[in-house]
C-alpha cells in the first residue's frame, strides 16, 4: 500500500508498506477514506523529534474491511472514526474516562501510521466508533476532525470547565485552538476570547463562536484578558500551543480559582516555576486528550449537522502530494491539511 514516509526531517516521500492484516483477535483492518497532517507532525519535520524513514499519521476515518474474532462493536462495511490513541476500553483507566492513558495504550503515530491507504487498528472495540451509516461526502472532513483536533479541543474546554456564565480565553489559533472555541460555544460559554494575529483564523474563530479577538501575546496578552474581565481574568483558559510563553500566558490570564485546560504538546524544556503556579491559585488539567471518551457525542453532533469542525481544513491534497501539505503547514500558509485517498 502507499504510505507517507518521513525519511528525515523536512523530507517527505510516498513509499510502500505491507498491507495490514489481522494479527490479534481484537484487531480491525480499515480501508482509509481520509487522513490529515497534524501540527504535532511538524515536530519531526522541523527536526525537534527524530525522523528516520518513519511512517506518519494518526488521524483517520475509514471503512472496516476485516475484524478479528473478538471484535463486537464494528463490522465489515462500517464507516468508523478512530482515536489517535489505541485503547482497550476495559481497563480501570479507560473505565475512569482516560482512554488516552490506557494500560494497553499505544499512540497511533508510533505503532500504526495512518497517512496511508489502509491501517490495522488494535483493540478495535476500545478505539473505533461506527457512524450511524455511510456519511455524506461533505461530512467526512468533520468526522476526520473528531479523530484528534476536535476531540482535543473538546477536552481542553471540558478540562477548563467552560460552561454557562463563563468567560473562556483561548491561547493558540491553530486547529486545536479553533476547535476549543467551537467546543466552548457548544458548552454554553457566555464569552469566548480568541487570541490570534491571523485574519483568516480570526474569521473562523468568530464563526465558531468567539466574541472577542485579542492580538497581543505573552504578558501583554494576559494583561489584555485582565482588562476585558474587570481585572480578574478568565474563568476558563484553553492552552493549545505548548510553549513556555503560552503556558505562562494561560496561567496569567486565569482568575484565582479558575481552570486551565492545557493540550499543547510541550517541547524544548518547557518549565513553569512552582512558586508562580502556587501563587496563581488556579486549576491545571490536560495532556493527551481522551478522544475516545467523546467520540460518540461528537459523531452525533456532526451527523446532525449541529457543528461543522471540518471547516478547519483549509487545504485538501491527494496523498501523493503530502509533501506539499507538510510544507504549507510548516510555512503557516495552511492551518490544517486534509489528505484524500
Amino acid at each position: 500500500m502507499r504510505a507517507v514516509i518521513m525519511d528525515a526531517p523536512g523530507k517527505i516521500t510516498i513509499g510502500h508498506r505491507d498491507d495490514p492484516r489481522i494479527i490479534e483477535p481484537t484487531d480491525a483492518v480499515l480501508r482509509l477514506v481520509a487522513t490529515c497532517i497534524c501540527g504535532s507532525d511538524l515536530w519531526p519535520y522541523r527536526g525537534v523529534e527524530p525522523a528516520d524513514h518513519t511512517p506518519m499519521g494518526h488521524e483517520y476515518v475509514g471503512i472496516v474491511e476485516e475484524v478479528g474474532s473478538d471484535v463486537t462493536t464494528v463490522k465489515p462495511g462500517d464507516f468508523v472514526v478512530g482515536s489517535f490513541v489505541i485503547s482497550c476500553g476495559t481497563c480501570e483507566i479507560c473505565a475512569a474516562g482516560y482512554p488516552s492513558k490506557c494500560v494497553n495504550g499505544e499512540f497511533v503515530s508510533v505503532t500504526v501510521g495512518t497517512q496511508a491507504e489502509k491501517a490495522r487498528i488494535p483493540f478495535a472495540d476500545g478505539t473505533l466508533v461506527a457512524t450511524p451509516g455511510l456519511p455524506d461526502e461533505d461530512l467526512i472532513p468533520s468526522l476526520l476532525a473528531a479523530s484528534d483536533v476536535l476531540g482535543t479541543g473538546w477536552f481542553a474546554a471540558d478540562a477548563a470547565q467552560a460552561g454557562p456564565g463563563k468567560t473562556v480565553a483561548v491561547v493558540g489559533d491553530g486547529a486545536v485552538g479553533l476547535m476549543g472555541v467551537l467546543a466552548a460555544k457548544q458548552m454554553g460559554a457566555e464569552r469566548i476570547i480568541a487570541m490570534s494575529r491571523h485574519p483568516e483564523r480570526q474569521k473562523l474563530a468568530l464563526e465558531y463562536g468567539a466574541t472577542d479577538i485579542v492580538t497581543e501575546r505573552g504578558e501583554a496578552g494576559a494583561a489584555k484578558i485582565k482588562e476585558l474581565t474587570g481585572g480578574l481574568g478568565a474563568h476558563s483558559v484553553i492552552e493549545a500551543v505548548g510553549t513556555e510563553e503560552s503556558l505562562r500566558q494561560a496561567i496569567h490570564s486565569t482568575r484565582p480559582g479558575g481552570h486551565i485546560g492545557f493540550v499543547g504538546v510541550a517541547h524544548g524544556g518547557v518549565s513553569i516555576p512552582a512558586d508562580e503556579l502556587f501563587f496563581a491559585e488556579v486549576h491545571l488539567h490536560g495532556g493527551p486528550a481522551p478522544v475516545r471518551r467523546y467520540l460518540p457525542e461528537l459523531i452525533q453532533l456532526i451527523w446532525d449537522r449541529t457543528i461543522n469542525p471540518g471547516k478547519v481544513f483549509d487545504l485538501t491534497l491527494p496523498l501523493d502530494r503530502a509533501a506539499e501539505g507538510y510544507q504549507a503547514m510548516d510555512e503557516r500558509t495552511a492551518t490544517k491539511v486534509l489528505l484524500t485517498l
